[in-house]
């Protein structure tokens, strides 16, 4: 039977255990340093109660540990390490292969090694030779199809391949981006990516002719494989990665939902064949709904191969649910065609004729009459409407809105001294005298042992023998209840997924051919036997600042090779950015790649 895991983002301790609430199987979570987030650190303190309470109900936690490093930073990173192992972290995300030879020299290091996506996994040589070094699970690059993902299972059967299935997308391959650090010195490899990808560029021929003014080509939609999940299960993924590390609690209570339902109803239609990696039931107080959580508008990538369509030339950012058009303008309001509903307070926005995205705030509603705190000047009618600030949402959101319940069957019997209600393996004793009861107590005894509330577990069934006819106070009953639930806690936060038996890795060569462009120290030098330091923040060089599948010569009918016509524009052609940045565009046509490089 095959484990399907849901792995839900964390910013902070507040986001991870919402997402365990609303079904998360596993969540990741970036230390204090060292993170691919610069911007979402956390206290060793908070991540050791995120595993307390993760692990209550048989779900991991993962830290991020996924930078480059450099040499000043290797003590820091080995008492980090020290540190994540003692509060039993079930794994740690890598891209700097200097954690590996840092983990080596540990006397103890019982915590699984996940391969970021930031190692660039895209191929099955490079997921093999990760494997080979010791890595349980590989994170595979964004761009693959269910096709490659299947390739590649069936080629290294027994690594774990986790999968994103939903968020913000990287224009470039993961951890081959250096535009960031190119335009402004700051590294994406290093959590402090400036997000060019999401700025206007104009598109520009040979000549320096204009082709596109300033838009945003390439800034891609979000991922959205909610309708795939079988598709990916089937290919061989086993966990199923929410991005969004950065994004608030009501995103993860939100998108955690309505992924954890989908995957239940798989497992529903598939009892056999598939079960999930944690355990408990949630019970929501609100309907997930993809659209009404940020988003750019969705995706599927190159789930099934190349389409159009993928990227949001008009706007980087988050446009919403669409909630109807404009229909008549007044001087302080306008009515909307539609069948939604608003609230005071709700953000709303549009593409204007310019096809630039303005927003305005909903002072007032009268039915479908909404009076905007300032009219927007360029609203006309006929205009479509999104929504992407929900108010009635944020207050749904700001209270408690999931509770996570593991269903556990109480069984009571008497012994020497007393009586023991067990659960399972675990059993608890207190002493009473038996003394016969005067009436049935059955009912009763079920009764108080099945107040759980307030604690993680349910009463599926309380069992007593046939014959018991003891009566029993509420107060023994309820040590009973006490006792149990406790010794249940304490046993549930051993860490689940302890790695007691850390595979050894057989250390196989790098292939010198595919030698990383990421080696920023020492130990990552040696490890790779190579002869230098290759990081671009180390060493500058001609290499190029963004490898995309993503590709604008499609995106324009260009592609001869994906039926297109032939380009009436004198290449090579290039981007530029309002500040005067420019960069050259290459065609990589026979591994279907646009390359970005430096024009200098």
């Amino acid at each position: 039977m095959r484990t399907l895991e849901l792995l839900a983002p964390a910013k902070n301790l507040e986001c991870g255990k919402a997402a365990i609430d609303h079904g998360a199987d596993a969540v990741y979570i970036g230390a204090s340093h060292f993170g691919a987030r610069a911007a979402a650190g956390n206290s060793i303190d908070d991540i050791h109660s995120l595993c307390l309470y993760a692990h209550t109900f048989g779900a991991k936690v993962y830290v991020t540990v996924n930078t480059l490093l450099y040499d000043h930073e290797l003590n820091d990173v080995r008492q980090l390490l020290q540190q994540l192992c003692d509060i039993a972290v079930d794994a740690i995300l890598v891209q700097d292969m200097a954690i590996l030879q840092l983990s080596k020299d540990m006397t103890s290091f019982p915590v699984s090694l996940h391969a970021s996506t930031q190692t660039d996994n895209r191929s099955i040589e490079k997921v093999r030779w990760l494997r080979e070094q010791g890595f349980s699970r590989v994170v595979l690059a964004r761009e693959l199809s269910s096709e490659e993902i299947r390739a590649i299972h069936e080629a290294v059967p027994d690594v774990e391949l986790e999968v994103f299935v939903h968020g913000a997308l990287c224009v470039s391959y993961s951890g081959c981006c250096y535009a960031s650090q190119h335009c402004y010195g700051r590294s994406a490899n290093r959590g402090e990516c400036a997000q060019v990808c999401r700025m206007k560029f104009d598109l520009l021929d040979a000549d320096g002719q204009e082709i596109i003014h300033q838009r945003h080509l390439l800034s891609l939609k979000d991922l959205n494989q909610s309708n795939h999940l079988e598709e990916l299960i089937e290919s061989g993924a086993t966990s199923f990665k929410i991005e969004g590390r950065l994004k608030d609690v009501g995103y993860v209570k939100n998108v955690v939902a309505a992924y954890s339902q989908r995957l239940n109803d798989i497992i529903r239609r598939h009892p056999n064949l598939y079960q999930r990696a944690s355990y408990g039931h949630c019970l929501y107080s609100f309907v997930p709904n993809l659209s009404k959580t940020f988003n750019r508008g969705f995706t599927s990538y190159f789930l099934h191969g190349r389409q159009q369509g993928i990227f949001s030339p008009d706007t980087p950012k988050a446009i919403g649910e669409y909630v109807g058009t404009v229909k008549e303008l007044r001087r302080d309001s306008f009515n909307v065609a539609g069948t939604a509903s608003f609230a005071n307070g709700d953000g709303l926005c549009f593409l204007n004729r310019d096809r630039e995205l303005e927003g305005f705030r909903v002072n007032r509603v009268e039915g479908n009459r909404l009076f905007p705190q300032q009219m927007p000047p360029h609203l006309r009618p006929g205009m479509a409407l999104y929504r992407n600030h929900d108010m009635e949402l944020e207050r749904v959101f700001s209270r408690t809105t999931a509770e996570r319940r593991i269903p556990i069957t109480l069984n009571l019997k008497t012994s020497s001294d007393g009586f023991t209600l067990s659960s399972g393996e675990h059993m608890v004793n207190v002493p009473c005298a038996h003394q016969p009861a005067a009436k049935p107590q059955h009912d009763n005894i079920r009764l108080q042992l099945s107040k759980l509330g307030g604690t993680p577990y349910e009463a599926s069934a309380v069992e007593l023998p046939d014959d018991f006819a003891w009566f029993i106070p509420n107060s023994v009953l309820s040590e009973l209840r006490r006792k149990l639930v406790e010794k249940l806690l304490k046993a549930s936060r051993t860490n689940p997924g302890r790695n007691t038996t850390h595979t050894t890795p057989v250390g196989s060569p790098y292939p010198l051919r595919l030698l990383p462009d990421t080696i920023s120290n020492h130990l990552a030098q040696q490890f790779y036997g190579a002869d230098k330091l290759t990081a671009y923040e180390v060493s500058p060089d001609q290499r190029p600042l963004m490898q995309c599948r993503h590709c604008l010569r499609f995106e324009l009918g260009c592609c001869v090779k994906h039926g297109g016509h032939r380009p009436n524009f004198k290449e090579p052609l290039s981007l530029r950015m309002a500040d005067g940045h420019k960069f050259r565009l290459e065609f990589d046509c026979k591994h279907c790649q646009m390359n970005v490089y430096a024009e200098r």
